[in-house]
């Protein structure tokens, strides 16, 4: 069995579109959120609802979603904040 972590794909951009009721952040919907929090969910969801909700995202919001995520794989947390006055 394979225990690596694949990271949640949340970048703290909380909000839902009232159309399509995903996510502006990381385009998930609800469901999809509560099925990432669940501790039986297998990798190989998790990756294939990463390739789903990128297929989802367009512009500026891949963008934003690639660089964020990135950054949160590689230093294990949003380096992106008001409060953080440096990068790590």
């Amino acid at each position: 069995m394979n225990n690596r972590k694949i990271i949640s794909p949340c970048i703290s951009i909380c909000k839902t579109n009232p159309s399509t009721g995903f996510c502006f952040g990381c385009a998930r919907n609800e469901e999809e959120k509560k099925v990432w929090k669940d501790p039986n969910t297998t990798n190989e969801w998790k990756e294939e609802n990463l390739k789903v909700i990128i297929s989802r995202m367009t512009g500026s919001q891949i963008k934003t979603f690639n660089q964020s995520y990135e950054e949160k794989i590689q230093f294990g947390k949003l380096v992106y904040s008001k409060k953080l006055k440096n990068k790590p």
